[in-house]
């Protein structure tokens, strides 16, 4: 066989420095456990100053969604997770999207099948058998066959697969980051299919061909992989291939006995997000399902993950998908904001409820910003700006401000005066009007604030006091309303 090709191949590979790789299929959406593949895959490239690749894995045609590509390329730019080589943006060992690297797998193939370890194989396998590995090697004739008698059947037109010659004695013995050595039993372990019949390669044959030719020094993974590790060095050995550092990590669950799933209703990215939660507190979240930092620390932004991770910290066990603590993350990120980004975030849901344009999103948004945990949370606080509710008088009832309905009512036909008669109308004035009117009472301030914010929102509870409340309103609407609950008390 011509290795002039190979040769070529090899010299192109980038070498002396960490290179890993995101391979997702294009099937839909980024679930809990594709996005944290990823970050952490970014993260050990990043932490060594390495270089993260994106490559798209679309050889099983049936699986594919339409769009899902978007889907990808949307949610690791949101997340902030870039990728320095990739379909979009190119790079030194292109193509980055399995199916356009079609023909190499076939020359590899066949160079493994010159150096012993694959083989044709012609017997009736159905689709199904040939994805899953469903074979017992011990009842195949293929595996015995001469070559020159395989290479006449192939071409004369027979129908064949290429497998793996997988050795019948001894083990196989493989490292991995997390678990450590795993030594198997190789008669344990299947002759899988590398080549279907319709010359495309399978999962397995296409990832090991596109990690060595890619130069990927780190292969991260979900556990359930680990089972096929020891065939995955096999495949490293017979070509003569350094084989990458493996990181299988462990799934993320939703309870002790289940992995989330999108069938169970459990929610993917794009399902958090529009939840109400931050793409900040997703991402850290998702990096402390299954990682331990050292230390007491639990908030990280991205740039402060990719300078404490470390790859010995993940963890071999599961990781829970708690929600409450997912939302927990999400309103220390929510208080953390500046301001004017909280602002611009809780605008899109302010308007939700407050659509008449004459009430500032912004000051609605200061009075949320303590007090709220997911943004989907803030328009059921702001129904009572557009339109005052229905209420009933008993509201005024408040035991610990000494309010009934018969002091409230006094106290609303003493403050709509007072507030007719203010020069400014801005949060200074009208607290020190009503302060002014407590002392002249010789009560306490929530006995005049208390009716005066109950009038004006027309509920029990409501983000920011009768201050705030009164000012966005506006004096003209305040009064309206103050004048409303005068007549419910009368």
């Amino acid at each position: 066989m011509d290795m002039t090709w190979f040769d070529e191949v090899e010299a192109r590979i980038p070498k002396g420095k960490v290179r890993t790789r995101f391979a997702p299929s294009p099937t839909g959406y980024m679930h809990v456990g594709n996005l944290r593949t990823a970050l952490y895959t970014w993260l050990i490239a990043r932490h060594a100053d390495g270089t993260f690749i994106l490559r798209i894995e679309d050889t099983d045609q049936g699986r594919l969604v339409e769009g899902a590509v978007d889907v990808i390329y949307k949610t690791l730019a949101e997340c902030g997770l870039d990728h320095d080589e990739g379909p979009d943006v190119g790079g030194p060992v292109a193509p980055y999207i399995q199916t356009e690297r079609r023909p190499f797998y076939g020359r590899y193939a066949e160079l493994l099948i010159e150096r012993g370890h694959a083989y044709r194989c012609f017997c009736e396998k159905s689709e199904s058998e040939e994805d899953s590995g469903e074979f017992d090697r011990g009842d195949d004739p293929c595996r015995a066959l001469p070559r020159e008698e395989a290479e006449r059947r192939a071409a004369a037109g027979e129908p064949f697969v290429i497998r793996q010659r997988i050795p019948h004695e001894g083990t196989t013995t493989f490292h991995d980051e997390i678990f450590g050595d795993i030594t198997v039993e190789n008669s344990t372990l299947d002759d899988q299919v590398l080549m279907k019949r319709d010359g495309l390669p399978t999962y397995n044959f296409a990832n090991v061909v596109d990690d060595h030719m890619m130069g990927i020094t780190h292969v991260v993974r979900g556990s359930e992989y680990l089972s096929s590790a020891p065939k995955y060095n096999l495949l490293y050995q017979g070509f003569g291939w350094d084989v990458p550092a493996y990181v299988h990590c462990s799934p993320v669950m939703r309870d002790a006995h289940n992995k989330m799933s999108k069938r169970h209703g459990d929610p993917s990215y794009e399902d958090l997000i529009a939840q109400g939660y931050l793409t900040e507190a997703v991402l850290n979240y998702v990096a402390l399902l299954g990682w331990s930092p050292r230390g007491e620390q639990e908030i990280f932004s991205l740039g402060e993950l990719k300078n404490v991770f470390e790859m010995s910290g993940i963890s071999k066990s599961p990781a829970i998908f708690d929600i409450e603590k997912l939302r927990h993350f999400n309103s220390e990120y929510i208080r953390a904001m500046s301001p004017e980004a909280f602002a611009r975030a809780a605008e899109p849901y302010i308007r939700q409820a407050v659509k008449n344009p004459a009430y500032d999103a912004h000051a609605i948004a200061a009075l949320l910003q303590q007090r709220t945990e997911v943004l989907t949370e803030i328009p059921e606080k702001l129904d009572f700006f557009d339109e005052l509710p229905q209420y009933g008088t008993e509201l005024f009832v408040h035991k610990k401000s000494k309010s009934d309905e018969a002091s409230s009512l006094a106290v609303l036909q003493k403050v709509l005066p007072v507030f007719e008669a203010l020069e400014s109308w801005d949060d200074e004035n009208i607290l020190g009007a009503m302060v002014k009117l407590a002392e002249e009472m010789g009560a306490k301030n929530a006995k005049v604030m208390w009716p005066v914010r109950i009038a004006a929102a027309g509920k029990a509870v409501t983000p920011g006091g009768a201050v705030e409340i009164c000012r966005i309103l506006g004096r003209d609407e305040t009064l309206r309303r103050l004048h409303v609950a005068v007549e419910k008390l009368s």
